[in-house]
């Protein structure tokens, strides 16, 4: 016999209310978290209260990054808010939390596909400029894999143009191969980061130096000057593409500087062009807390001084050897090749205390892939095809600073750290 259903208990299920994440950051300082849930607090009504699902908070070389999911709860038998109402009250308290505080506060929309599904990606586009067709292959290529484009912002205008499309849905392998193609074909940049706080916690990068930080191949001048060019620039080529072994390598192509008088090392430091957007990045970072350093295939008689010229709080390379004020054509030392990179970057992080997940390496080598796949964020610069294929993500353009693009930074936050 059917039970009476006028009997039966109210239904507890929830109703579908909207959530949002508030997302807190820059320089710790006491009291920012009690204000923030204070806030909250203070936002909700008899009626409509805001309810706190979950928390995280990161603090690295005291930056903070505060991440609180919240969702709107209707008390004594009231109507939810509607998304746009809650998000209005949560811009509202974001203004008065961020003029309390100094901090900067966002507020992010989270649908609840989104939640169950992660957080979704933020897709990247790059470009001088970028053009429509990049847009519009990328729209489709999401939507291809059954993602959904939430919001779209411009990052910068200078001296790339950036977009970031903050996608919901798909999965993180098929979107990144959908938008590769969509790369390929349109000669943007595409890169591909995960929703999350994990995304503004990075708080150390490390840079490769030949054809990352500076142009060029510094073992190739050097061997100009010995008349061997030719035959080191062949060897270089062979080995940042990966059909070489790089320890080999470096020591068959070290060997053709035997001889030169050492004077040459200061010549060719001299003559070192930045790559373009070297210091800004340098200079924006540092600002901005990191902790920033080279690794290198090349040498320590080249990298040293560079690094204290960019001040940066780590170098790691190899050491030529010198007798009677001439280069051997040998090496001293542990020889910092491609596991040596990625040795040199965990060892620079355990240094620091910062978990490798809040790192991010830059490199365009072969040499490169065990230090940008050890990182939390491997990006592969200007780079080989097989990097690119192989890195977390690809940048294409002449401009070093565009990393800060791709790291979520707007081009008023880079003018403002600068």
């Amino acid at each position: 016999m059917p039970l009476d259903p006028s009997s039966r208990p109210p239904s507890t299920a929830p109703l579908a209310t909207p959530r949002a994440l508030v997302t807190v950051t820059g320089g710790d300082r006491p009291g920012v978290t009690a204000r923030l849930f204070t806030a909250i607090a203070e936002a909700g009504s008899a009626r409509r209260a805001i309810e706190v699902v979950d928390v995280e908070q990161v603090v690295v070389h005291g930056q903070l990054v505060l991440g609180v999911e919240v969702t709107a709860v209707a008390l004594d038998g009231a109507e939810p808010d509607d998304e746009p109402s809650f998000l209005a009250r949560l811009a509202r308290l974001a203004t008065e939390v961020a003029d309390a505080t100094g901090m900067q506060v966002q507020v992010d929309s989270v649908d609840e596909e989104e939640r169950q599904n992660g957080r979704g990606h933020h897709v990247i586009v790059l470009g001088r400029p970028v053009p429509p067709e990049a847009v519009a292959g990328a729209a489709s290529a999401i939507a291809g894999i059954g993602g959904n484009i939430d919001a779209i912002r411009r990052l910068s205008d200078y001296p790339v143009v950036s977009f970031e499309l903050t996608v919901s849905g798909g999965e993180s392998t098929a979107l990144r191969t959908a938008l590769a193609s969509v790369a390929a074909s349109t000669g943007a940049d595409i890169a591909v980061e995960p929703v999350g706080l994990a995304r503004r916690s990075k708080r150390l990068i490390v840079l490769d130096v030949d054809s990352t930080l500076v142009r060029g191949e510094v073992i190739d001048e050097l061997a100009a000057r010995a008349g061997r060019e030719a035959e080191v620039s062949r060897i270089t080529a062979a080995a940042m593409n990966g059909e070489l072994d790089f320890a080999q390598s470096l020591r068959a192509r070290v060997a053709t500087l035997a001889g030169l008088p050492v004077e040459v090392l200061d010549e060719v430091r001299e003559r070192l062009v930045l790559t373009p957007g070297a210091r800004t990045l340098i200079r924006t970072l540092k600002r901005l807390g990191f902790r920033c350093g080279i690794v290198s295939g090349g040498f320590t008689q080249i990298t040293d001084p560079l690094a204290e010229e960019l001040g940066l709080d780590f170098a790691a390379a190899n050491t030529l050897e010198v007798a009677d004020g001439r280069l051997t054509g040998g090496l001293v030392g542990e020889i910092v090749d491609r596991p040596g990179k990625a040795r040199a970057l965990v060892r620079f992080a355990a240094e620091h205390g910062i978990p490798l997940d809040q790192t991010v390496a830059v490199g365009d080598g072969a040499n490169d892939l065990d230090m940008l796949n050890a990182a939390g964020l491997g990006i592969a610069f200007n780079a080989k095809p097989f990097v690119r294929e192989q890195a977390h993500t690809a940048i294409n353009q002449p401009y070093l600073d565009a990393v800060l693009q791709v790291l979520g930074f707007t081009r008023d936050e880079v003018l403002d750290a600068t």
